[in-house]
């Protein structure tokens, strides 16, 4: 069995923050998100990262992250290009939206050949998930089914007190296996309560603090890109149709299609770390206080990357 190994989405980083080089650090040394991210995985027993990233963006991502960690790690890159379609497709006119996290995953499909993690490269995991994730995936293989896994974290643990957020919460069922995921795109707090709407606020639905919600760590087997790859030219025919500049195929919608067709099974493995990420600027602080607690508990050295 092959070893699992680490994919990050970044190829939005350049457009979110206004360009690599506007990334800003989390903490004192330089580091940002991901550096933490690779930390933990490398420490849970990850040895390859596989960067998605946009091509224009390489020297830029190299200098900003990739050469950083690549004395520690093994090291790749791929690109998600928006030609890159089926034969046949092209891309519509006035289309600049990339098509989605499906499409940025099928971007691995030649540097992958076993079980494999993916995260986002501006989300704070914890150790805790990379741990569960990387354990899941060296012990399963498919069977009658694909074997897949995300890692669940407590609502509670997601939110920000600086506006709204977008989570995915998960149905699931007695065996801790995901039946479902509904997208919810604007979560808040409301005074001592979580709550969701769907009506710009008109109405709003509490939401218990302990749901399990997914926040994009998965753990897959090399079928999944297969999947993802016959599904393709299906949704472009249906997308191109109905939205041909903002269509996406999204990744928990190839997942939730299996699962439904009763050909996978996702795990979820449930973290009680606190999640993190700079939703608004307004968090920024508050994720540089939590990493300076974390290293001063010794969770993390000064420096991550120096050499021992």
């Amino acid at each position: 069995m092959k070893k699992p190994v680490l994919v990050i989405m970044a190829a939005g980083m350049g457009s979110r923050y206004g360009g690599l080089k506007q990334i800003d650090p989390i903490d004192k040394e330089g580091h940002i998100i991901v550096d933490f991210s690779i930390y933990d995985a490398k420490k849970a027993g990850f040895e390859k990262v596989i960067f998605i990233i946009k091509k224009e963006h390489e020297e830029d991502f190299k200098e900003a992250v990739g050469n950083r960690v690549s004395g520690h790690v093994e090291v790749s890159y791929v690109f998600q290009e928006m030609d890159s379609l089926p034969e046949s497709y092209e891309v519509p006119e006035g289309r600049v939206k990339p098509w989605g996290t499906a499409h940025a995953v099928l971007s691995c499909i030649d540097e992958i050949e076993g079980p494999f993690a993916v995260i986002n490269a501006d989300d704070y995991y914890g150790r805790e998930a990379f741990e569960l994730i990387y354990n899941y995936l060296a012990e399963h293989e498919d069977d009658g089914k694909y074997r897949y896994a995300m890692v669940g974290y407590q609502l509670e643990n997601t939110v920000t007190d600086h506006g709204h957020v977008s989570r995915g919460i998960c149905d699931m069922n007695a065996d801790g296996e995901l039946i479902a995921i509904h997208e919810r795109t604007r979560i808040e707090k409301r005074g001592e309560r979580i709550a969701f709407t769907e009506d710009d606020g008109a109405t709003w639905t509490e939401i218990p603090e302990n749901t399990v919600v997914s926040m994009n760590m998965w753990g897959f087997t090399y079928s999944i890109l297969k999947e993802i790859r016959d599904g393709f030219p299906v949704f472009l025919d249906a997308g191109l149709a109905r939205n041909p500049k903002k269509c996406e195929y999204f990744l928990p919608e190839v997942v939730s299609r299996l699962v439904q067709e009763g050909r996978a099974t996702v795990a979820v493995l449930k973290s009680s770390d606190k999640w993190y990420g700079v939703t608004y600027k307004e968090d920024k602080p508050v994720v540089e206080n939590a990493v300076q607690r974390m290293k001063e508990e010794g969770l993390y050295p000064k420096h991550l990357w120096e050499e021992k």
